[in-house]
């Protein structure tokens, strides 16, 4: 395909060419100077001046995005194979497949081209993946889809709604109000700190009880998350133009992505087990 046109399929016009050259020109003559500047590359519209490939503004964000998506993708696929579609949780578990690969596909979007649209659907997804893991969290640790007791269905339904419409007050305030990155930030981490703590305790609980390796996974992969997630606070300018603190991020959470659909699994096992043996 032609250069141009290739990159005309992506939004790239006159203005953002210019943009995008002068950035360069700018941090290609401060890294060029003699003696050097303390902090030679400087950010953009509070990005990093990063080089593009086939059009895309942050390549390898968009790769460490598929990477994601295809964990997601084959965690689902997994899912569906091994969990009975009679498993009460399945449905919550698909549910938390969906919701990642909708995220994972607008960063996917986002980090191809930076627009007002694209950075809002992308923030949009990612807090709605997020909120998701904190709906489905006490479900499943409390048990909440059982029918053991009536009140239990009442409780699902509440808790149901107030998610829906935090998130709705969550959009409508970033949409309509002030889009602000900080409270943004602000609420994702609260929200992730929340259903993080519920996983750690629910592991160490599990972990006593079954004595088995596995039922320690989920706060093992809190671990990894948190450690992770100090890439973002450590921001640095992009490895050849190309690599950034975020960009490693996403790679870095890859991993506990295909380990956590590995103990969803290993924990329905476990409980149909369960189950049957009571039977």
């Amino acid at each position: 395909m032609d250069t141009a046109l290739q990159r005309r399929l992506l939004f790239w016009d006159c203005p953002s060419e210019c943009d995008y050259t002068c950035q360069h020109v700018i941090t290609d003559n401060r890294l060029a100077r003699d003696p050097e500047y303390i902090a030679p590359i400087l950010q953009f519209h509070g990005k990093w001046p990063f080089y593009r490939f086939l059009g895309m503004q942050e390549p390898f964000s968009v790769l460490f995005s598929l990477f994601n998506y295809l964990a997601h993708d084959h965690g689902l696929h997994k899912l569906r194979e091994k969990i009975p579609k009679e498993y009460p949780l399945r449905k919550y578990y698909v549910g938390f497949g969906y919701f990642g690969l909708a995220s994972w596909i607008f960063s996917m979007i986002f980090h191809t081209r930076d627009f007002n649209l694209t950075e809002k659907l992308d923030y949009f997804a990612a807090g709605a993946s997020v909120l998701y893991g904190l709906y489905f969290a006490p479900i499943r640790i409390f048990r909440l889809d059982k029918d053991d007791r009536p009140e239990k269905a009442s409780v699902v339904r509440v808790w149901s709604v107030l998610c829906i419409l935090a998130y709705l007050a969550h959009i409508s305030y970033l949409s309509f109000w002030r889009f602000d990155y900080t409270y943004n930030m602000t609420a994702n981490v609260v929200v992730g700190i929340v259903q993080n703590v519920m996983w750690s305790a629910f592991s160490i609980y599990r972990f006593r009880k079954l004595k088995r390796q596995w039922a320690a996974w989920p706060g093992l992969i809190v671990a990894w998350i948190v450690l992770a997630m100090s890439l973002e606070l450590l921001d640095f300018p992009p490895w050849r133009g190309m690599v950034d603190a975020h960009a490693l991020w996403h790679l870095a959470t890859v991993g506990p992505t295909i380990w956590w659909y590995s103990f969803l699994i290993k924990d329905a096992q476990e409980d149909m087990q369960g189950t049957h043996l009571k039977a």
